[in-house]
């Protein structure tokens, strides 16, 4: 049977986040999207770590000035004669706030297959305007508007919350036609690119969707000689501790299957450790080396498929 197609423009997901009312949660964003994509599973798989961008400016009551520091500064300068004196005064005279963005991207997955590569990723930022220091310290006044925007050492006070959260789309990302993109530009196999294809060809791959632990995204960052390149990253997703696995030392034979087994029993799916291996996350190198050793001295507790994919990387290790 034909998979239906997924039609989802970033449009449809701009609208549907201008729909939802400042201060509800996630979850009604999570079934607003589903709505558009009834065919296919959808769910919050991630949200990355907080960061923040400038604001607006706001007075001693929390009324919006201006809803950009930036064109605010700029305009309010040039309203002052391109006096900063004049405008260092005004900022002091009136109390004004500088306010900044906090925010989380919340990465959404749309599960088309069960392929590795076998789902769309849409990525949304939830943002909180709070406040975050005074426009001008006038003990220690800005010298230019650079560092009237963005001063070094900055009056800061206690952040009070301005509204409520809000959502905005940041792109959506079919991961098997990304990385066909970047399998065409890259000179020899793309390191994420072959986790995937070793996850397909895995135990794991065999029993779990690989998007439930492990999401592709991509990136942008600047070459040697300033250019701006598109690579592509493997973020974990999973949500509870999982063990250390280091010092493998005289482990062999059973004990070592025993402790392989149980972080792949914590992990969720088989043959787990051998991933964040690959990804240089909890576990060591030497596991690999371990069961090789093992491999060769004809303990077999590995599924042939897992084995063939340990031999492939102990003759050509990678990493991500």
């Amino acid at each position: 049977m034909t998979e239906p197609q997924l039609n989802l423009a970033g449009q449809q997901i701009t609208a549907c986040c201008k729909k939802i009312i400042p201060g509800q949660n996630d979850d009604l964003l999570l079934d607003k999207l589903q709505t558009l994509v009834p065919d296919y599973p959808v769910y919050l798989a991630y949200t990355g770590d907080e960061w923040y961008r400038l604001g607006g400016i706001v007075d001693m009551n929390g009324v919006h000035i201006g809803r950009d520091l930036i064109e605010w500064v700029e305009r309010t300068f040039l309203e002052c004669g391109q006096n900063l004196h004049t405008l260092i005064d005004h900022a002091i005279e009136q109390k004004l706030i500088a306010t900044k963005q906090t925010g989380k991207t919340l990465c959404f997955v749309v599960q088309t297959g069960q392929r590795a590569e076998d789902f769309t990723l849409i990525e949304i930022d939830k943002t909180h305007e709070v406040t975050d220091r005074m426009l001008v310290d006038e003990n220690n006044p800005p010298e230019d508007l650079e560092e009237l925007i963005d001063p070094l050492k900055p009056y800061c006070i206690e952040s009070t919350g301005l509204g409520h959260s809000r959502y905005t789309y940041r792109r959506k990302t079919d991961v098997r036609l990304f990385m066909e993109v970047i399998n065409e530009h890259y000179p020899v196999e793309h390191p994420v690119q072959r986790f995937m294809d070793d996850w397909n060809r895995s135990s794991a791959g065999q029993k779990f969707r690989m998007s439930e632990d492990w999401i592709i995204r991509p990136y942008r960052h600047t070459g040697r000689f300033g250019e701006q390149i598109v690579n592509v990253e493997i973020i974990n997703t999973h949500k509870t501790n999982l063990p250390h696995l280091e010092d493998f030392a005289g482990k062999k034979g059973s004990a070592l299957s025993n402790i392989l087994t149980r972080f792949d029993r914590q992990a969720g799916y088989p043959f787990a450790w051998f991933f964040y291996m690959v990804k240089g996350k909890l576990v060591s190198t030497h596991s690999a080396e371990s069961v090789y050793r093992d491999l060769s001295n004809d303990f077999a507790y590995l599924p042939e498929r897992d084995e063939a994919i340990l031999r492939d990387w102990i003759a050509q290790p990678y990493n991500i």
